[in-house]
């Protein structure tokens, strides 16, 4: 029996993810703020499915998690999709500071407990949805990039920290590039969109074989190997459109 809680689940990469676990035959708990979307991917296999509404922002949310995991009689693989985004070159506190709170604070909040449960449990894979954002700072969207940067560095010290500790617990990390999905819904344009089924489908992949880091797609890896090599007095000159 394979058992996967995924936060986020009610839209996007998070519910493409749900969907080809459950048609896998994974036995999958489902959460994230919004409850009727979550029903929706328990009616696909009710006897599988568990779904329970929690919001990484509220302090009680691992105490949830615990109790999402307990009802779907255990966990091997947690994958973290939940989060927020938006562009906001005039940075409008209320965009940075809620992007810092779901990004940066719930997910530490939610990571960090899974990591408890398999140090407790001796063994898990901890997979996360970042993004290629975290790769340099992005004028445009600030605390978006710059939580996405911290996701990237706090996901490879647990790895660090893991090994420190002799816990078997596996780490991946997903960086896809712009995804067609409610998040990027806002009327601006965006290179190289990807699919969302399609990210899931390769996210899956990546986690099956162990994979540290995926960046998705191929050409997200060559563009993002361009950036990291671009010198820093090149980078902030760069004239970027919305």
């Amino acid at each position: 029996m394979k058992r996967a809680v995924v936060v986020g689940a009610s839209s996007g990469i998070g519910r493409e993810v749900s969907k080809q676990l459950i048609e896998r035959g994974w036995h999958v708990g489902v959460a994230a703020r919004r409850e009727e979307q979550l029903e929706e991917l328990v009616s696909l296999a009710p006897e599988r499915v568990k779904a329970l509404r929690i919001d990484v922002t509220d302090k009680d949310a691992p105490t949830l998690l615990r109790q999402l995991i307990e009802t779907l009689g255990g966990m091997d693989l947690y994958f973290h999709i939940a989060g927020i985004g938006k562009q906001n070159p005039t940075l409008e506190e209320s965009i940075e500071m809620r992007t810092m709170e779901t990004n940066g604070m719930g997910f530490t909040r939610m990571v960090s407990e899974a990591f408890r449960y398999f140090a407790e449990e001796g063994s898990g894979h901890i997979a996360v949805l970042s993004s290629i954002a975290g790769t340099k700072g992005l004028g445009l969207a600030p605390s978006y990039s710059a939580t996405k940067g911290m996701q990237n560095t706090y996901i490879q010290s647990l790895e660090q920290l893991a090994h420190l500790r002799g816990l078997d617990i596996h780490f991946t990390d997903i960086r896809p590039g712009f995804v067609d999905t409610e998040l990027l819904n806002d009327g601006n344009s965006y290179p190289l969109m990807l699919k969302a089924d399609d990210v899931a489908r390769k996210a899956i992949r990546a986690i099956e074989r162990r994979k540290h880091v995926a960046v998705i797609d191929w050409r997200w890896k060559v563009i993002t190997a361009v950036w990291r090599r671009i010198p820093k007095w090149v980078w902030r000159r760069l004239k970027v459109k919305s």
